[in-house]
């Protein structure tokens, strides 16, 4: 793994700087501003740093690939051992501070950890208090035998317990990758398709999205939606867009769509709102598939979203996720986070389908509960950290 500091006077110019070097995958671990140095320095603006990390070839596993498991080694239950996994708790909650240190030494993670010497009972407790901590998060168990693999592979026996939290910490946020949010139009329109099953809170992340590219970013948005089985879903969508002043149409059929795409070719974005429905009626989906594909003569900047919810059993994930497959390279964004104590499913879903996480939501307030995708936050959580 490399793992380099770039720094530049915003924080786009140093994540240039780290693609230019790294490549267009490199992953941002941490951003902070820095003071500059100088007799002048309080006279100038800081600097923005940021850590930056890209695995090298050779450390990268297959994709989808489930490795040996590793079975954590059941100690017994001494006074020594309880005391250990305590200060081991500690370290998990206070994980932030922990991963700023680690990072901003260059040689910590060949560091001897004071209070872990006394051999290899202590590192397998806290490898097994890592495993237990992931899968009550519900990772997915073959996730983390494949992640603690790694670990092992890369650790050595001078290897403190810190480094390899920091080890972990960052190969999470690797195996995450870089979020995806909505990408500005190439040229002329950008189409945006938001599908997904019912319930899950589509029409109003819809609307959350609408509200901060119109308000915030000050772009001319329009609302269609393609759902004619729910009036109540249409009528919403129709409140949403008299509030924020933008064009809406109900869309019955393909030749429908194209002439709405025509009609607003000044437009910057199209989102299109689609019809919920069970990810096994074949019929509904080669419908939505129909409205997606209709529109490729007259437009060629488009994007889908698959939108699903965090509270969602994972099995059921993960047969919605295959249902949507066909629906070329989706985005995902995951709703209801304030529903759910645990996030393992938004990293299984992740390398189940090798789809880019996009926005999260927590709430139903339009325009405020909804956030671009954070790795680092997410893996912090997944760790046991606040």
């Amino acid at each position: 793994m490399i793992i380099k500091k770039f720094q530049g006077k915003t924080e786009e110019e140093a994540i240039a700087l780290a693609k230019k070097e790294l490549g267009e995958n490199v992953t941002i671990l941490s951003t902070k501003n820095v003071k500059r140095k100088g007799i002048l320095s309080f006279l100038r603006k800081p600097m923005v740093e940021v850590n930056a990390a890209m695995e090298e070839e050779q450390e990268r596993p297959a994709q989808r690939t489930v490795l040996k498991p590793v079975t954590p080694k059941i100690l017994p239950d001494e006074p020594a051992k309880e005391q250990n996994d305590k200060v081991i708790e500690e370290k998990l909650e206070s994980l932030h501070s922990l991963i700023e240190q680690q990072l901003s030494k260059d040689t910590e993670d060949t560091k001897q950890d004071a209070d872990f010497q006394d051999g290899d009972d202590n590192h397998v407790a806290f490898m097994k208090l890592i495993y237990n901590t992931l899968i009550d998060n519900e990772v997915d168990e073959k996730y983390v035998n494949e992640l603690l693999d790694e670990v092992e592979r890369v650790k050595t026996q001078k290897t403190s317990i810190d480094a390899v939290l920091s080890i972990i910490y960052q190969k999470m946020i690797l195996m995450f990758g870089q979020p995806a949010d909505i990408m500005a139009p190439d040229r002329g329109v950008k189409m945006i398709y938001f599908v997904g099953p019912t319930g899950v809170g589509k029409t109003t992340t819809i609307a959350k999205i609408a509200s901060r590219l119109s308000v915030n970013d000050k772009k001319k948005v329009v609302l269609l939606t393609t759902d004619t089985y729910r009036i109540a879903a249409a009528e919403q969508l129709r409140t949403y867009a008299s509030i924020l002043d933008t064009p809406f149409r109900v869309i019955y059929t393909c030749e429908e769509m194209v002439d709405a795409v025509n009609d607003f070719k000044d437009a910057d974005y199209i989102l299109v709102d689609t019809a919920g429905h069970s990810h096994t009626n074949e019929m509904q989906k080669n419908s939505m598939l129909q409205f997606i594909n209709c529109v490729d003569d007259v437009i060629d900047d488009k994007e889908v979203f698959l939108v699903v919810s965090a509270t969602t059993k994972y099995r059921d994930l993960l047969s919605i996720a295959d249902a949507y497959a066909q629906f070329s390279d989706y985005k995902l964004i995951f709703t209801k986070l304030d529903e759910t104590t645990t996030l393992g499913n938004l990293f299984n879903l992740r390398l189940h389908t090798g789809a880019a996480l996009s926005y999260i939501t927590c709430g139903q307030n339009v325009p405020a509960d909804i956030e671009p995708f954070s790795p680092q936050s997410t893996v912090k959580q997944l760790l046991g950290g606040r």
